[in-house]
C-alpha cells in the first residue's frame, strides 16, 4: 500500500468524526498490513464527553460512544474499502479514556497467510503469546488458537479464537452483547501484565485496546507501543 492510501483514510476518517462528534482527533495514524488495518486516534474527546468523564461517568461515556459508532461503522467500512481498494470484513473499536485515545480496527476479507513473514515474526513473540494466553485464561479460557503480528514498530495485533465460557455464550445468545463488551473491556485490560510485556518487547506500552467478534467467538488485543528512544529516555530519568 502506498502512503497516499494511509493519508486518504486518515483525512476521510478525520472529517467523518468532526462532522459527527463536533471535534475530530488531534492526530490519526494508519497502519496497513493484510489482513489488518489499524487507525489510531490521538487526543479524541468531544466537549460533551469531557463533561461525562469530569463527572466520573465513564460507563455512560462508553455507552454513548458505542451507540454512535454503530451508526458510523458502515461509513467507516466504506471509507477504508474505497481508499485502500480492499474488502473489509469487520470493523472493531475501543477507547482509552485515561489517555483520550482510541483505535479503529479493520479485519480485511483476506487470509492471515497473506501476511508477510516480517509482520508475523518479531522478537519476544513466544513470551507475548504466553502472557496473552495467561490473562485470557484468567478472564475466560485459554485461546484454542492465538496469532499475532507486528504491523509496524509501534502496532502489535493479536487474535484469539474460541475464548468464551458458557455463561458468556449464553449472554451473547440472549442479546446482552453491549453489557458484556463494556464489562470485558475493563476486566481484560486490568489483567494484562504490562510491565512484563514492556520488559520483553523493550518498549513502553502507550495504549491497550480490546474488542470481540461475539458471533465467531474471537477476540482482539491491540498494543500501541511508544518509540524505542522514549524507553531509553525514561530509563535515564
Amino acid at each position: 500500500m502506498e502512503k497516499t492510501v494511509e493519508s486518504g483514510i486518515s483525512s476521510a476518517i478525520g472529517k467523518l468524526f468532526r462532522d459527527n462528534f463536533g471535534k475530530g482527533p488531534e492526530a490519526i495514524f494508519v497502519s496497513i498490513a493484510k489482513p489488518y488495518i489499524t487507525i489510531y486516534l490521538r487526543n479524541f474527546l468531544a466537549p460533551m464527553e469531557k463533561i461525562l468523564l469530569k463527572q466520573e461517568n465513564e460507563l455512560k461515556f462508553q455507552e454513548t460512544r458505542d451507540l454512535l459508532m454503530k451508526e458510523l461503522t458502515p461509513e467507516i467500512q466504506s471509507i477504508i474499502s474505497s481508499q485502500a481498494g480492499v474488502q473489509v470484513d469487520k470493523i472493531y473499536y475501543d477507547w482509552s479514556t485515561e489517555n483520550r485515545n482510541g483505535v479503529l480496527f479493520a479485519e480485511l476479507d483476506s487470509d492471515l497467510d497473506e501476511t508477510t513473514e516480517d509482520y508475523l515474526s518479531y522478537p519476544a513473540k513466544k513470551q507475548v503469546h504466553a502472557e496473552i494466553s495467561r490473562f485470557t485464561q484468567k478472564a475466560q479460557k485459554s485461546p484454542k488458537k492465538l496469532t499475532s503480528c507486528m504491523l509496524n514498530s509501534r502496532t502489535l495485533v493479536s487474535r484469539r479464537e474460541d475464548i468464551f465460557v458458557l455463561i458468556e455464550q449464553e449472554l451473547i445468545s440472549s442479546g446482552f452483547e453491549n453489557q458484556l463488551r463494556l464489562s470485558k473491556r475493563k476486566l481484560e485490560k486490568s489483567l494484562i501484565d504490562k510491565k512484563f510485556l514492556e520488559s520483553v518487547l523493550h518498549q513502553e506500552i502507550q495504549d491497550v485496546f480490546v474488542d470481540w467478534d461475539f458471533e465467531n467467538d474471537t477476540g482482539f488485543v491491540i498494543f500501541i507501543l511508544k518509540p524505542k528512544n522514549n524507553m531509553v529516555e525514561m530509563s535515564r530519568q
